[in-house]
């Protein structure tokens, strides 16, 4: 298959290949072989890690294959490859790669990387490809030293990233600590810890949900309300609800030809919680609106909000008083939530803080970490779309030619 040589070369390429040839085009088969994952039951307890199409899953005594892979998934998560170093195991649900011919595997990860392999799904349903598949997809690679180079800068890039995460799952572990501390365990009255100036203000009250703010109904629409206009209302779902952060109005948006009324549109401090899912174990989660958005925006038929005047309530939902709460409401009935009802918010109770000087400060201290943690998020967000814009620069694509 010939292609024009302009079409093989990137829009950016290191100085020293300028005056190399343009990068060849070639299939996947062509460059290496995919084996099949495989059952690991009868395998005893050990130190090979075995991994699935989801990543890792357990250890065990004996391995399928030792070196450098590159993964991806046969059935289920298809569009997540990962990069493994040494012996390891693969279930029957991962392909990995192996005997690499005029490639290197670090580079062969690169461009799994950039390959939209939903769109080589086999199945309407749960997403599946085919070896045959996978190595009939054209790909271009450059001379074996273009590959180790290109191969070299995004190493060091997923290093940051990962190292800049780690910080991240520092921060997050920080506040969760100090979360443990500063509101009362189970059976208590008064935290572990007080700032000094409330050490003698007594034993915090219980109090509902239904007296300190109100609960408000979520948004409904139709299908055909739905449109691509930007200025038009953004409609929070369960998807845009991140669990013991900010709630996303980036990411996965739909926007809708009504409007709700003046109360339902979200304000700065509104508690943005999954109310009915399809799985269980996101119903309850809950989220901060942080004010953010220009426009006007809501949250879905199947989610709520709650709005009081309290900062505190913010981290309400962020404790371990909250998940026993929902998970009480859980076994009132038959073991699953299939979803909450406003009821069930309103009755909530949690121990609060009798003065609302002490409400306040808890509330701005854990704010501060609040502020470190989304600037560190913001921090690895920009390094993925830097590397994302590199993939763009670095890598000729087919669809270029």
């Amino acid at each position: 298959m010939s292609k024009n040589i302009k079409g093989a070369i990137p829009k950016w390429r290191f100085p020293e290949f300028y005056s190399m040839n343009g990068w060849s085009e070639k299939r996947i088969g062509q460059l290496l072989r995919i084996g099949n994952g495989r059952d690991y039951k009868h395998l005893s307890k050990g130190n090979i890690p075995v991994y699935g199409s989801g990543g890792y899953m357990l250890t065990v005594n004996d391995y399928l294959h030792d070196g450098d892979s590159v993964c991806i998934g046969r059935k289920g998560t298809i569009n997540n490859p990962f990069f493994i170093r040494g012996k390891f195991w693969a279930v029957d649900t991962l392909f990995y790669t192996y005997s690499y011919k005029d490639c290197i595997p670090s580079f062969i990860y690169n461009i799994f990387q950039k390959i939209d392999w939903l769109k080589y799904s086999e199945a309407s349903g749960i997403p599946s490809l085919s070896k045959t598949t996978i190595e009939k997809i054209n790909i271009f690679v450059p001379q074996q030293e273009e590959q180790q180079k290109i191969a070299d800068c995004f190493s060091s890039i997923d290093d940051l990233i990962s190292t800049e995460e780690k910080k991240l799952s520092l921060l997050n572990d920080y506040k969760k600590g100090w979360m443990q501390k500063l509101f009362p365990a189970e059976g208590k009255t008064v935290p572990e810890w007080r700032f000094p100036e409330f050490k003698d203000s007594g034993e915090w009250a219980q109090k509902k949900l239904d007296v300190i703010g109100k609960f408000i109904r979520g948004f409904s629409y139709s299908s055909q309300d739905t449109t691509d206009d930007k200025t038009k209302l953004l409609v929070i779902r369960s998807n845009n609800i991140i669990p013991m952060g900010k709630t996303d109005y980036i990411n996965n948006l739909r926007y809708v030809n009504k409007k709700c009324s003046k109360e339902q549109n979200l304000i700065f401090g509104d508690i943005t919680i999954c109310m009915a899912n399809g799985s269980s174990n996101l119903i309850g989660k809950s989220s901060f609106y942080d004010g953010g958005y220009a426009g006007d925006i809501t949250v879905g038929a199947f989610c709520g909000i709650f709005r009081s005047p309290l900062p505190i309530v913010r981290y309400l939902f962020q404790t371990n008083q909250y998940n026993r709460e929902l998970q009480r409401i859980s076994q009132g009935g038959d073991g699953a939530i299939a979803n909450l009802k406003e009821i069930d918010i309103k009755n909530i109770e949690f121990l609060l803080p009798a003065l609302p000087e002490e409400q306040q400060k808890i509330a701005i201290f854990l704010s501060g970490i609040d502020d470190l943690i989304s600037t560190q998020t913001d921090r690895i967000e920009a390094l993925k779309q830097h590397k994302k814009a590199l993939v763009q620069g670095l890598f000729p694509s087919i669809e270029e030619v």
